[in-house]
């Protein structure tokens, strides 16, 4: 059986530690990537497009909540993403899912339960926290999601960027592109989104989080 690639995305080393030995404990041969930011794991994912799967904390530098996920799915469609957190709201579970993630998995699940999850990840199976609702989980994808499924992994990018209050000047800077470029792009996540101006998507954006407040906070 050819080595099985994944690749942790979390921000925090003992936790991203602990989790490479339970992958090497499960799957011996497996080549395990580590990211600690969205920069490194979009470098990680170009050089690793076969990854079988990517196990994506909620919060690190340069994403907030399920945007990270939500640029995954839009540029390597093809790459499993399994949320890895220690938020358990059904409705970040829920959003996760609509979003496109295979699995959640809870940082207070043990070790042979995150075994027993990563197994059935691999095996194209799925995984949801305990105590989740399955048939909510796997309802039919909300208005948001629909919309956001629309856009590039330029336009993802993007409205991450609107949500942290980018103006087009500084979002050309960063993607390296004309500030008509930037004012392009903007204006077709507002026609994706089916809004009509910049605070209008930067709350959409927002939305995407999910989070509670004091999770925001902490």
């Amino acid at each position: 059986m050819p080595a099985l690639h994944f690749v942790i995305a979390d921000d925090h080393p003992l936790f991203r530690d602990a989790l490479r030995l339970t992958i090497a404990q499960t799957f011996p041969n497996a080549e395990i990537a580590e990211a600690h930011s969205f920069d490194t794991l979009r470098a990680k994912l170009e050089a690793m497009p076969e990854a079988d799967l990517v196990l994506l904390d909620l919060k690190m530098p340069g994403m907030q909540g399920l945007s990270g996920l939500l640029f995954i799915r839009a540029a390597f469609a093809a790459v499993p993403v399994a949320i890895i957190s220690a938020e358990e709201e059904k409705s970040i579970v829920r959003r996760a899912l609509e979003l496109g993630a295979v699995g959640y998995i809870a940082k207070s699940t043990g070790a042979d339960g995150i075994r027993a999850a990563l197994a059935a990840l691999v095996a194209g199976g799925v995984w949801f926290p305990a105590g989740a609702d399955s048939e909510d989980a796997g309802a039919p994808r909300d208005a948001l999601a629909a919309r956001l499924s629309r856009l590039t992994p330029q336009q993802v990018r993007v409205l991450m960027m609107l949500s942290e209050g980018y103006p087009n000047k500084r979002i050309a800077h960063a993607l390296s592109v004309s500030e008509a470029t930037a004012k392009a792009h903007v204006s077709a996540i507002l026609e994706k989104l089916e809004v009509e101006n910049r605070t209008q998507a930067v709350i959409l954006a927002r939305e995407i989080a999910a989070f509670p407040e004091s999770v925001r906070q902490s």
